[in-house]
């Protein structure tokens, strides 16, 4: 009887190394062959839980945040450029690209869930946002991303104005935050190890092998 691995991916949906770990992820488990022993379950984490609802200049926002120099910026998305070709994944950044508030994002996911669209959901935000160009605050491109997932988006949109879901959300994410999760992609393995960043796909094949082979995996 093959084991089942649980991961938890704490992430935002504009977090751009977020994208590529889970494409490191998913490669590593394609090449495997273990599609079939892992559970994916995406936890809510927000970079700027402060963000206006006008959002704010990417480059600006990171240089303040980050206290980087323009020609850091412009580096850092050369390389997440490259990183995201390297997955099958397009990062169009452009001049005026705002970084947005995603808390809706994370109500309309933990609905998801519940369907096990969680996932294609996730992707198709991330797609909007830094392939597309689109506002992932906005409830036009929300419900836009939900039909294209093929759910209610009328039922979803509800969950926005529903103050148990969005408590719910917030006490989760609070929790990850009480488990010491300070930064994204955090990947957590059956609830009992964890590794942060875009790891190389290596690295995720190694902890695969080594965790569905283990007689505790659950």
């Amino acid at each position: 009887m093959k084991n089942t691995l649980k991961i938890d991916i704490v992430s935002d949906v504009v977090c751009p190394w977020c994208t590529v770990g889970y494409k490191h992820l998913k490669k590593a488990i394609d090449e495997l062959g273990i599609a079939d022993q892992i559970e994916i379950e995406w936890q809510p984490f927000e970079l700027n839980p402060h963000m206006p609802e006008e959002g704010q200049d990417l480059t600006e926002h990171i240089t303040q945040k980050y206290g980087s120099t323009k020609e850091q910026h412009e580096a850092s998305r050369n390389r997440l450029v490259e990183a995201g070709a390297n997955v099958d994944f397009k990062f169009d950044f452009y001049e005026n690209m705002k970084i947005v508030n995603t808390f809706d994002a994370h109500v309309l996911l933990e609905y998801a869930k519940q369907f096990g669209k969680q996932t294609e959901l996730k992707m198709r935000l991330t797609t909007a946002y830094f392939s597309e160009r689109k506002d992932v605050s906005k409830q036009e491109v929300l419900k836009q991303a939900l039909l294209d997932v093929g759910l209610n988006a009328e039922e979803a949109l509800a969950k926005l104005n529903d103050d148990n879901a969005r408590f719910e959300v917030q006490s989760n994410k609070q929790n990850w935050q009480n488990l010491g999760v300070r930064s994204v992609p955090t990947i957590v393995f059956n609830r009992k190890e964890a590794v942060t960043g875009a790891q190389p796909i290596g690295v995720f094949k190694n902890i695969l092998r080594e965790l569905t082979t283990q007689p505790s995996a659950i």
